[in-house]
């Protein structure tokens, strides 16, 4: 039996004609980026996540690199990141001029080794960037403590943690920002590339929406250097129509990871550690 990664068929099917018709709107109107589906998904996806803000971008690279410099973050500065992840959570943080310093895994959740993180410190470190995984959040209380003792940030990589929970409070909002991929693949995927930002803080907030679009507030007044990192209407009318249904389809993929659980034991193989 040959099991797709993602069926997309089976997801899209049930959601057709709304996705085609927001997608007819939005020809109509020709008003292709940062319009009304946009800034609707903005709300409603910073709400799903509990945040005061929430900013479409480009892709999850981007809103990783993005955070980074409306940080501050660049040349000469360290931050601390976990080795088990994809290329792009490093990626950002050299895009940023920063240099990557590597901690382990916990070999039983595959989650960043939050014990390892303080011997890492140094003057140089400005951030803890840690990964979510697998729909599972690193443990965070005792991760937000050592960044309030150093004074550092922490900027969560969920690019696969939409929904997903840390004693009750969900991914996007433990940090100072988050980042978010919606490529194709992930439990709330666009039919395209798009990324997404979360935080409470007004001022990163403020930054982000800058840099996302060429580092300017009013068009044609470049205040910082940015670039193109916008996210455009018809992949907000996919993400919009989609949304309401993600809780839902987390559920039915807890359910199968469960199933898979129980087949494979006694064999060989060994799943990870579903968290509390």
């Amino acid at each position: 039996m040959n099991i797709p990664l993602v069926d997309l068929h089976k997801q899209y099917t049930p959601l057709k004609e709304e996705i085609l018709s927001g997608i007819d709107r939005v020809l109509d109107g020709m008003h292709l980026f940062l319009g009304e589906n946009v800034q609707a998904l903005e709300r409603e996806f910073a709400r799903f996540c509990g945040t005061r803000h929430g900013i479409g971008v480009s892709d999850g690279t981007s809103a990783l690199h993005i955070i980074l410099r409306a940080m501050g973050i660049g040349l000469g500065d360290e931050v601390i990141t976990v080795s088990h992840t994809f290329i792009a959570t490093v990626e950002a943080i050299l895009l940023a001029g920063a240099r990557p310093v590597f901690v382990d895994i916990d070999p039983a959740t595959y989650l960043m080794d939050v014990a390892q993180v303080e011997s890492r410190i140094t003057p140089r470190t400005r951030a803890i960037l840690p990964v979510h995984l697998y729909g599972q959040t690193v443990d965070m209380d005792p991760l937000l403590e050592l960044a309030a003792q150093h004074g550092l940030k922490v900027i969560e990589d969920a690019c696969q943690a939409h929904g997903a929970e840390d004693k009750g409070r969900r991914a996007g909002s433990l940090g100072d920002a988050a980042a978010f991929s919606f490529y194709f693949s992930k439990n709330l995927g666009a039919y395209g590339e798009g990324g997404f930002i979360t935080t409470n803080d007004d001022e990163v907030a403020r930054k982000v929406r800058m840099i996302r679009d060429h580092g300017s507030e009013r068009r044609y007044y470049h205040d910082v250097v940015g670039f193109n990192g916008r996210l455009d209407e018809i992949q907000a009318v996919v993400l919009r129509a989609k949304l309401p249904h993600l809780a839902d389809w987390n559920e039915q993929r807890r359910s199968h990871a469960r199933q898979y659980h129980e087949l494979l034991q006694g064999t060989l193989a060994i799943a990870p550690v579903e968290c509390p």
